[in-house]
This record gives C-alpha cells, sequence and structure tokens, in this order.
C-alpha cells in the first residue's frame, strides 16, 4: 500500500472528527469525535515512520494512546458531572456550572 492511502484516510477520518466536534452538542459524542482526531494522527504517524523507516512515529502514537485514554476518563468524569447537576449532557450547558 503505498503513503498517500493512508494519508487520504486519516485526512477523512480527521474531518469527521472535525465535523463531529464543531456540530454535535452531545458531551459523548464530542469526546468520541476527538478520539477520531487523535486517531487519525496516529495513522499519519504510524504512516510516516513506516514510510521512513524509523520507529519513532510508533512511541509517538503509543504516547498519544495513553494520554487518549486520560483524556476519556477525565472527559467522562465532566459528562457524569454535567449530567448528575442539570439531567442533560448537553455541552451548550456546560457554562451553567460555574459557580
Amino acid at each position: 500500500m503505498f503513503l498517500n492511502q493512508f494519508l487520504f484516510l486519516a485526512a477523512a477520518l480527521f474531518c469527521i472528527g472535525i465535523y463531529g466536534v464543531l456540530a454535535r452538542r452531545n458531551g459523548v459524542l464530542v469526546l468520541m469525535s476527538i478520539e477520531l482526531i487523535l486517531n487519525s494522527v496516529n495513522i499519519n504517524l504510524v504512516a510516516f515512520g513506516a514510510f521512513h523507516q524509523h520507529i519513532g512515529g510508533q512511541v509517538f502514537a503509543l504516547f498519544i494512546i495513553a494520554v487518549a485514554a486520560a483524556e476519556v476518563g477525565v472527559g467522562l468524569a465532566i459528562v457524569l458531572l454535567i449530567y448528575r447537576n442539570r439531567r442533560s449532557i448537553d455541552v451548550a450547558e456546560a457554562n451553567l456550572l460555574k459557580g
């Protein structure tokens, strides 16, 4: 397979993720869209690493996976807090949680 096929896949995932972040109001769907963006970055890193025969891209991809796992944990905790206080996971209501 060629490098440009992986780059087109990553670009498509990135665009879908950006659309999901900008268009969705549901907190869980926004988190899923952020995960799509991070996965597209991982595809790019691994593809360029394999193209240049360096392991650095795969190492950075593993770091991004670890950061994404932490981000999901914190993000879901915030979404649960919003739901507990407002009975909705609409991110437009998140500014109402200010003290």
